[in-house]
């Protein structure tokens, strides 16, 4: 497939907003992982050198990203053991294991988004943890997420009705309450298809700091972005 969205090149400024997901998802991150719809490796290239893990397989699906993913890989930009799939989890072998799968800012752009989770939970170790990170509440869903290819936004309660059944949840937070505020002005009155690099920059500067204040304090009821983890059950 051929991905045609150009808001990744814009948000990897988002350097604070990607630490911010760091803190919150490497307790959990573990052993091999795989990043499905890894995209142009900007999330790699933020996660993967801070954490310790076995081996870190990136799956894209779109044939140029690949490409440009296992050249950062082989020139070493994006840290230590980093693959470049082509391809779906349709795609992988059923004998294909990993200990950490990670969905971050990708659920939302596949249709089918149960089949999706169900194959994961199948390519899960016993014991091994699927994340998800997605934008949160079918409100918000504006121009720009039609112009980059979303299906839907999430809440804590949508993401619950297509894990399945057989998972254990850990934990289910949101993300970024002052961002929010970004959230609802696009969706109410500018109606953006793309940010703008300097609105990116103001978000991820200014609001997602404050945002870290915040959250704890509104004990993440509400955000931007919603989290869930869940364990496959077993040893």
């Amino acid at each position: 497939m051929e991905y045609h969205g150009q808001e990744l090149e814009t948000f990897a400024l988002a350097t604070n907003w990607k630490a911010r997901v760091l803190q919150v998802l490497a307790p959990h991150i573990t052993g091999s992982v795989l990043e499905v719809g890894a995209g142009i490796g900007e999330t790699t290239r933020a996660l993967r050198p801070n954490l310790n893990v076995a081996e870190w397989f990136c799956l894209e699906p779109d044939v140029a990203m690949s490409q440009l993913i296992c050249a950062a890989a082989a020139e070493g930009r994006l840290g230590a053991d980093v693959k470049s799939l082509c391809g779906t989890t349709a795609d992988l072998s059923q004998k294909s294991r990993f200990d950490t799968i990670l969905y971050i800012d990708v659920l939302e752009h596949i249709a089918e988004d149960r089949d999706e989770l169900q194959r994961s939970t199948e390519l899960l170790r016993a014991g091994g943890r699927l994340i998800v990170l997605s934008p949160a509440y079918q409100f918000l869903f504006s121009e720009f997420d039609r112009a980059v290819g979303h299906f839907r936004r999430y809440s804590k309660s949508m993401l619950r009705a297509v894990a399945p059944a057989s998972l254990e949840e850990l934990t289910a937070v949101y993300l970024d309450s002052i961002g929010l505020l970004a959230s609802c002005a696009n969706r109410f009155m500018l109606r953006q298809q793309h940010p703008t690099a300097r609105q990116v920059m103001t978000w991820d500067r200014l609001m997602v700091p404050l945002s870290g204040l915040i959250d704890p304090l509104v004990q993440h009821r509400f955000g931007r972005s919603v989290i869930m983890i869940w364990k496959k059950p077993g040893a």
